[in-house]
């Protein structure tokens, strides 16, 4: 079964979230949705995998679509990644694609809104993807399934790096390998001080630590200068974040009127849980449920506030305290569109200028790169769902593609291989060093 080669081969989605897909596998669905929008502001590596390597993408999605039982694939796709549609279209052999063109906008790849824009279906409040039948996978996900069925696990991840470098480029690089060294293969960054966003500006996380690895969710690498506007924002703690938004927040309500979620009709509303702020005595878990269904995009925050507030922020926080107080939000309206909503989407040249990041705005071409590094580290939880345990120790020799740890088949997860050739030289609680 496709599941098990999935599994064996330790398959997750590459696109961020690190779902199994043997478990989106076994599913059965009407549509099998493929996620090709990458609205990510700087990062390109989806539309340089789709121009370069499309035939096993398009494998991937009609093995997928055969073993879910779907009667089409919806491939989702941005219009202005004219090359990328070329070579996909040139390359397909398989007769139930049907092409999804996207326009240019912010978060495009959000699942909720391919699924709505392939399909015309929403997704019920706090559900996924099945609940309408559908199963959605990123582009790179797919090409990793075509190995699965080679019998090629997943040791290579696909990173763009962007930013303050001196050679933006994208390229494959063996899992557990360090930013610095990928920073290096860029050409090295072009700024003396800079901070490092890990998979995004928006839904990324941030860094000033290059010894961290790369991991089968990473997308890639945006240098900014350590001075810039995102990274002096993105370095105050919750508590100042907090203490601003008490201070300034004057409910003018544009976060929820630009909320992706909100405009799908969602019923999530960041102005109501900034009131949270201001009522931690009383009222606080009324604001605070407001953001149970906050997908966490960033829009509000970094876009929609006219004062530079946190709202994303608090919304986190308000789910933190949701779950920690056992309240789960139920929508009490059916999800029904906002009639604004096409004219609310946000292009990314608007976005990119908000962000002040416009002037990093170039292509990341593909490069073959044969990197050999001396060593990887390779982390335990690199997916949804419970980390692996190691198999291996310290001393013992491994080939590429070896196994390295795992767990057991009932539990949520996925196993991990060794991404090089070499000797297990450190085994960790939360990750497993080999030498080459």
């Amino acid at each position: 079964m496709l599941s098990d080669k999935l599994r064996a081969s330790g398959v997750v989605g590459a696109g961020g979230a690190g779902f199994p897909v043997h478990v989106k596998a076994r599913s059965q669905v009407e549509f099998m949705v493929v996620n090709g929008a990458e609205c990510e502001p700087l990062i390109h590596k989806d539309a340089e995998i789709m121009k370069h390597f499309p035939g096993p993408i398009l494998d991937g999605a009609e093995a997928m679509r055969q073993a879910t039982g779907a009667q089409r694939t919806k491939f989702g796709v941005k219009t202005k990644n004219q090359e990328s549609i070329d070579a996909l279209k040139a390359a397909n052999r398989h007769a139930a694609v049907d092409w999804v063109e996207l326009g240019d906008f912010y978060p495009s790849g959000d699942e909720y809104e391919l699924v709505y824009t392939a399909t015309g279906r929403l997704i019920p409040a706090a559900g996924i993807p099945l609940a309408v039948g559908c199963v959605v996978n990123n582009v790179e996900t797919l090409y990793n399934v075509t190995e699965a069925l080679a019998g090629r696990p997943v040791t290579h991840k696909f990173v763009s790096i962007a930013g303050a470098v001196r050679e933006p480029k994208s390229f494959w690089v063996p899992v557990g390998v360090t930013f610095r060294e990928l920073i290096a293969l860029a050409g090295g960054a072009s700024v003396p001080e800079f901070g490092i966003f890990v998979s995004g500006l928006m839904m990324g996380t941030f860094t000033w630590d290059q010894d961290d690895v790369v991991t089968k969710t990473t997308a890639g690498l945006i240098l900014l200068p350590s001075d810039h506007y995102l990274i002096t924002r993105r370095v105050r703690t919750q508590v100042e974040m907090n203490q601003i938004g008490k201070s300034a927040c004057d409910q003018c309500s544009y976060c929820t009127e630009f909320c992706p979620r909100y405009l799908l009709g969602y019923e999530v509303q960041p102005h109501k849980v900034m009131r949270s702020l201001g009522f931690t005595m009383s009222g606080e878990a009324y604001w605070n449920q407001w953001a149970d269904l906050c997908c966490s995009c960033g829009l509000c925050t970094l876009y929609a506030c006219p004062e530079d507030l946190y709202p994303k922020e608090a919304c986190d926080d308000g789910k933190k305290y949701l779950r920690q107080a056992g309240i789960k939000f139920q929508q009490q309206h059916p999800v029904q569109v906002h009639p604004m909503k096409e004219y609310r989407r946000v292009p990314l040249l608007q976005l990119r200028r908000r962000l002040k990041v416009d002037e990093y705005e170039r292509d990341t071409p593909y490069e073959e790169i044969r990197y050999q590094p001396s060593k990887v580290r390779l982390k335990l939880k690199q997916h949804a769902g419970k980390p692996a345990a190691p198999v291996v120790k310290v001393g013992q020799r491994v080939k590429a593609g070896a196994l390295v740890a795992d767990l057991p088949e009932a539990d949520l997860g996925c196993p991990v291989h060794a991404s090089i050739a070499g000797t297990v030289s450190a085994v960790t609680a939360d990750s497993i060093e080999v030498t080459a």
